[in-house]
């Protein structure tokens, strides 16, 4: 009787691996290198955001999460770091 009701476990356990590999951990992937990528934002980059908004950063703001864009000449609008969807150009680093 405990061979049978496991065996009626192991196509649950079979689908739930593969969800695993296929949604769930490419999810997670994906979702770490957005946060890297964010946390390498640095005054210069060009960004687009989730509204798709272009603009130039002008300022991080480290403790609040927020940046500083400029879409526009003297046009600055605050956002939210994690609304950044793409990096279009890096800045080189100062040496």
């Amino acid at each position: 009787m405990d061979g049978s009701a496991f065996a009626q476990f192991v196509p649950l356990i079979l689908i739930f691996a593969i969800m695993y590999f296929l949604l769930i951990r490419p999810q997670q992937k994906k979702m770490k290198e957005h946060q890297a990528m964010v946390a390498a934002l640095r005054r210069g980059d060009q960004v687009v955001t989730q509204g798709g908004l272009i603009g130039k950063v002008s300022k991080v703001k480290e403790g609040e999460n927020e940046l500083e864009v400029e879409v526009a000449d003297g046009v600055k609008v605050r956002v939210v770091q994690n609304t950044i969807t793409q990096v279009l150009n890096k800045t080189e680093p100062a040496s």
